[in-house]
């Protein structure tokens, strides 16, 4: 039981939005067209029933006017009936006159059975109409008469003895009434049916039209996901705006997260070069095993570092506002000799021209990558010599001060033209040359994260390339 239920949910799925539409409006649209014909229908009946009686209150008021009474009260018609039916035996139109003690038919009341008045005396100026009444045909089939009885008084010669009260009754067949309703109502339910299905097929079309930005929505979400899109398109109605902004965000946050990991892990990689380059040269060089020893601790710890750092970064994704002052000399100091020791086959040497007690005010290990990339482009490219220079930039009282960040070598330098090329990651200036080339993307990331500047450049004074890293004060 409880397995069927479960079978029963999976295979369940809700309407769609516009099946749901067109069931709702359709239901609306039927039940209004119902309505509305029954209200024409008995609208139409009750002004056919209202013209019946008004037309056979004419009829009696006539005949009112052409009946005469002999001395035995006996009927007598004076003049022409007002319609010749009453003439023709079993025609559908009949008159029924009661008088005290006895009453009188027209020609058309003979043959058919009528409804038995000769109770039925009504008083002077009542009026009744009655219907439909029960009768027999005069081919003895079962039929339907409207009546309609209206009260008077005969004067005599004008004294009261004379005076007697007398009923005159018009009944008429029913079936003249109900032909009347049937082509009514068949001409009524036709053109509603006809409407009804005008109507509905309007409704489907702006149905659709209006559920036409909805499954736009749906095909650019489809090619989105095939990546045949980078995001949703900004041209959708006011009221799927929030829905496809939402969507365009959650797409561009997925994608920063994204690359955002894989810049981690490539910086990771790149990170970890340099330690694993100086120990592979102390093991090449042939030092003891003291040395050995003591430079593979120093690298294994500052490998450590590297992957603390980088998961911090990864998680934290960006850098603290409020941070201690790092000193620049003593981080160039433990970067320095691990470069010259790798490169030392070129023999480069790197020169520190550092302006008393300047620091850096952020993470120590954005220092490290910052420095760390900038002065091992340097020691690649340079012939001899590396220059770093550092120097703070004057602030308000109470405010950090900015930093001047420099890194100068005597290389070949680069070209104006080449400047955003390299700059761009997995690029390199020389192909032939060792490298990931995301080591200055590194840097940049790290300066867009402090809010600062990055500019490329001819050295001045060794004549190769020159990248000054300027940091704004009061971050």
């Amino acid at each position: 039981m409880i397995y069927g239920r479960l079978w029963f949910f999976r295979r369940w799925r809700p309407r769609s939005l516009q099946a749901r539409q067109l069931l709702a409006a359709s239901v609306g649209l039927v039940a209004f067209l119902a309505l509305a014909g029954y209200a024409l229908d008995a609208a139409f009946a009750g002004t056919a029933r209202a013209n019946l009686s008004e037309r056979l209150k004419n009829y009696a008021t006539s005949y009112a006017a052409g009946i005469d009474f002999t001395r035995d009260r006996s009927l007598y018609i004076r003049e022409q009936p007002p319609d010749p039916r009453f003439d023709v035996p079993g025609s559908g139109l009949y008159l029924q006159v009661v008088m005290p003690g006895h009453s009188g038919n027209s020609m058309s009341a003979e043959g058919p059975i009528l409804p038995d008045v000769s109770a039925r005396m009504l008083e002077p100026r009542e009026e009744t109409f009655e219907g439909p009444l029960p009768i027999t045909q005069i081919d003895g089939t079962p039929g339907e008469v409207y009546r309609y009885g209206m009260g008077l008084v005969w004067g005599g010669d004008g004294t009261p003895e004379t005076e007697f009260p007398y009923t005159i009754y018009v009944l008429e067949d029913s079936r003249a009434l109900g032909k009347q309703l049937r082509v009514f109502r068949s001409a009524v339910w036709f053109w509603l049916g006809v409407t009804g299905l005008i109507l509905l097929l309007l409704q489907t079309l702006v149905l659709q039209w209006s559920l036409r930005p909805l499954k736009r929505v749906i095909n650019e979400l489809t090619r989105v996901q095939r990546g045949e899109r980078e995001r949703m398109s900004e041209m959708h109605p006011r009221e799927l705006e929030p829905l496809t902004d939402s969507i365009n965000a959650f797409i561009e946050s997925e994608r920063e997260n994204l690359e955002r990991q894989r810049n981690t892990l490539a910086d990771l990689a790149h990170s970890l070069k340099t330690p694993i380059a100086v120990l592979r040269t102390q093991l090449d060089s042939g030092a003891g095993d003291g040395a050995l020893r003591e430079e593979l601790d120093v690298q294994l710890q500052r490998m450590n570092n590297l992957v603390s750092y980088q998961l911090a970064r990864a998680a934290s994704s960006g850098h603290k506002l409020f941070s201690a002052p790092v000193p620049i000399e003593a981080t160039a100091e433990d970067i320095v000799p691990g470069l010259e020791k790798i490169y030392a086959s070129k023999g480069v040497l790197c020169e520190f021209e550092l302006e008393p007690g300047v620091n850096f005010y952020g993470e120590p290990g954005d220092l490290q990558e910052l420095m760390g990339n900038l002065l091992e482009n340097a020691f690649k490219w340079a012939r001899r010599r590396v220059l770093l220079t550092a120097r703070s930039i004057p602030c308000a009282p109470g405010r950090r001060a900015g930093l001047v960040l420099a890194v100068d070598d005597d290389g070949p330098g680069i070209a104006e033209e080449n400047i955003a090329k390299v700059l761009q990651r997995g690029v390199r200036g020389d192909e032939r040359v060792q490298g990931h080339g995301i080591g200055l993307s590194i840097v940049q990331d790290l300066i867009k994260d402090y809010r600062g500047e990055l500019q490329v450049k001819r050295s001045p004074e060794l004549g190769g390339a020159r990248f000054e890293v300027t940091l704004p004060p009061g971050l």
